[in-house]
């Protein structure tokens, strides 16, 4: 059964930096898509950045460009999210995603796989 684990966040103020983590087992991910989305209260749930789980294309949002980077830890079995100058509105939940192919997509619904979510409070 396939586990996503979501972890690392919090409480940061404007301009601080915050690094989540995506635990995954339950199979091998080798020919999948991993994925990160937030979903802001009274919001629709968006994408926020994916890498391939060879690490050979990663993509990401527009509004996050240039100040999040997604990697991961084959080792490990581990994706992160490194997020810096975080702004108020990168406030939200965070769920961690897999895709069943090694094609990135920004669609909800096109991800096989889900975490929970580990929330983001940016105080400004």
């Amino acid at each position: 059964q396939v586990q996503l684990v979501e972890s690392g966040g919090g409480l940061v103020q404007a301009g601080g930096s915050l690094r989540l983590s995506c635990a995954a087992s339950g199979r091998t991910f080798s020919n999948y898509t991993m994925a990160w989305f937030r979903q802001a209260p009274g919001k629709g749930r968006e994408f926020v950045a994916a890498v391939t789980w060879n690490g050979d294309n990663r993509n990401y949002a527009d509004s996050v460009k240039g100040r999040f980077t997604i990697s991961r830890d084959i080792a490990k079995n581990t994706v992160y999210l490194q997020m810096n100058s975080l702004k108020p509105e990168d406030a939200a939940y965070y769920y961690c995603a897999a895709r069943g192919l090694p094609i990135y997509s920004d669609y909800v619904d096109e991800y096989d796989y889900w975490g929970r979510g580990t929330q983001v409070t940016v105080s400004s």
